[in-house]
């Protein structure tokens, strides 16, 4: 049984930046972050493959955030810079394999963490 535990949300200003991480047990897989805000749908964020560390972006957060990788800790981490109020939301780890479909489409992943709050004040 894979678990994913997030950690690393919290309420800053608008400009600041805060770190997420995701330590996964149970397996090896393709990592990704999406966020919900509050009322609306849950939307891709960034993603990570493990094979190589190739790294995708949502293009709202592109030059923003960075998505890496500690594989000897099998943790993800998503970088946030310059955060503003738009980026508020709950963020979720998820792990899947991009080989069964698309980076930013939530079917392709199979487990999620249970979110992490992230407030941005303006």
């Amino acid at each position: 049984q894979v678990q994913l535990v997030e950690s690393g949300g919290g309420l800053v200003q608008a400009g600041d930046s805060l770190r997420l991480s995701c330590a996964a047990s149970g397996g090896t897989y393709d990592m990704g972050w999406f966020r919900q805000a509050h009322g609306k749908e849950r939307e891709f964020v960034a993603a990570l493959r493990w094979s190589g560390g190739d790294g995708y972006y949502a293009g709202s957060v592109k030059g923003r955030f960075t998505i890496a990788g500690n594989t000897s800790k099998n943790t993800v981490f998503l970088q946030m810079n310059s955060l503003q109020p738009e980026d508020t939301a709950v963020y979720y780890c998820a792990a899947g394999s991009f080989r069964r479909g698309v980076v930013s489409d939530t079917r392709t992943y199979d487990y999620w963490g249970q979110g992490t709050q992230v407030t941005v004040s303006s």
